[in-house]
């Protein structure tokens, strides 16, 4: 058996968790397998390092950011060599760079080009712990790199993908993935499996247990993740390919997203074309569109209405209104009180009626549904904020999610 486990920055916030984390490597070796382990920084500490940066200058280069923030996993990944190596167990810190992590694209939010991860097998076919540090590589000009938040899961997976590993166990504060978010609904079950195309779906919509970059990696290359707790040694939540053999639910769980605006454009002349001017200046200003609907056309007029994601509203706002005026559009106008809500299931392919009855809880419950987009695993509606509770009660009952 050969594993990556990967840890999170409250996996090793402090020496105490550290030392933690050091025992479960350890018992992981004493069963027989081969390990190699991905850590973030202690939590916090990326943060902090950023912070070091900004009060140096206000617009610090970004070479000098990357090379800043990677010592922090460089830190965790000594500390628990040190402490692996005190409970006689051989282990190896390494850099990105140093375990084979090549990178392209920009600073900060650079792309995995590949691993070379062949010296690497060859430390755990000896026995021995290759402690390496997520979240960066290095470039072709040998510059430090980092992959952009949430990037060390995207590291673990990759890693295990180069050392032909059986899976890849990632290790955080929760210990699984759940029905809902249990802190709306209470009983919202912790899920045994769940597919890599349900996964995707939970963590584009802004379920932060998994980085989506990671669960599009581990799909394409086939690699199982066991996500589960550093904290509470159970099992987890496993994340692998559909099982065509089982017969699925209506629906696997429920999710929302809270970071949410939609805009309107009004008046749009109706011709061909039209879409395209407004969404590649909307895709130049790197501004995310989700949910898009275009009305019917009245008097040679559309309306175009989509939703970005709350941190970029004024700034579509503003971008919309300067193309108001050069496509002679009538008024653009915007809502940043809004919210996603959306039901996930693979059942969804052979359940029929499950759109029918999302639409009927929500009419129930008297919550207006503002937008609707669906693809084929996933129904997803736009509705004001102040319903996100509500609605994903009324959704998690209705399809009985609290039962196994």
């Amino acid at each position: 058996m050969r594993i990556v486990q990967k840890f999170g920055g409250t996996s090793v916030g402090s020496v105490e968790r550290i030392r933690e984390t050091a025992k479960i490597v350890h018992a992981a070796l004493k069963q027989g397998s081969q390990v190699a382990v991905v850590v973030s920084a202690m939590s916090g500490e990326t943060n902090r390092l950023l912070g070091l940066a900004h009060a140096m200058s206000d617009n610090p280069s970004l070479r000098e950011v990357d090379a800043l923030v990677a010592t922090g996993e460089q830190v965790t990944a000594a500390l628990l060599s040190i402490e692996l190596n005190k409970l006689g167990v051989s282990a190896y810190s390494f850099s990105g760079g140093q375990a084979g992590f090549k990178t392209e694209g920009s600073h900060a939010k650079a792309r995995i080009s590949g691993v070379e991860g062949d010296h690497l097998i060859q430390h755990m076919q000896n026995g021995e712990v290759p402690v390496v540090t997520g979240f960066q590589g290095v470039d072709a000009s040998g510059n430090i790199t980092t992959l952009g938040r949430g990037g060390s899961d995207t590291s673990a997976v990759a890693l295990a993908i180069a050392v032909k590993a059986n899976v890849c166990d990632i290790y955080t504060d929760v210990d699984g993935i759940y029905t809902t978010d249990p802190r709306i609904e209470p009983k919202a079950r912790k899920m045994n499996s769940i597919s890599y195309e349900e996964m995707l779906e939970f963590a584009s919509l802004g379920a932060k247990v998994l980085q989506t970059r990671s669960v599009e990696l581990a799909m394409r290359y086939d690699m199982p993740i066991h996500l589960r707790s550093s904290f509470d040694l159970i099992e987890g939540t496993r994340v692998s390919r559909e099982d065509s053999d089982m017969e699925r639910a209506e629906i696997s769980g429920v999710a929302y997203n809270r970071d949410e605006a939609k805009v309107t454009i009004k008046g749009i002349p109706d011709q061909p074309g039209i879409a395209a001017s407004v969404f590649c200046p909307v895709a130049a200003a790197d501004i995310n569109v989700d949910v898009i609907v275009q009305n019917i056309s009245e008097d040679g007029l559309t309306d175009l209405t989509f939703t970005v994601p709350r941190s970029d509203y004024a700034a579509t706002l503003k971008l919309l209104n300067q193309l108001c005026i050069s496509m002679k559009a009538r008024e653009v106008r915007g809502d940043d009180t809004v919210a996603k809500v959306s039901i996930i299931g693979v059942g969804m392919r052979s359940h029929t009626g499950v759109a029918k009855k999302m639409f009927e809880v929500l009419a129930k419950e008297n919550i207006n549904i503002q937008m609707i987009t669906t693809s084929e695993i996933k129904v997803t509606v736009v509705l004001e904020e102040k319903y996100v509770e509500l609605a994903v009660r009324a959704l998690h009952h209705a399809f009985n999610l609290e039962t196994a």
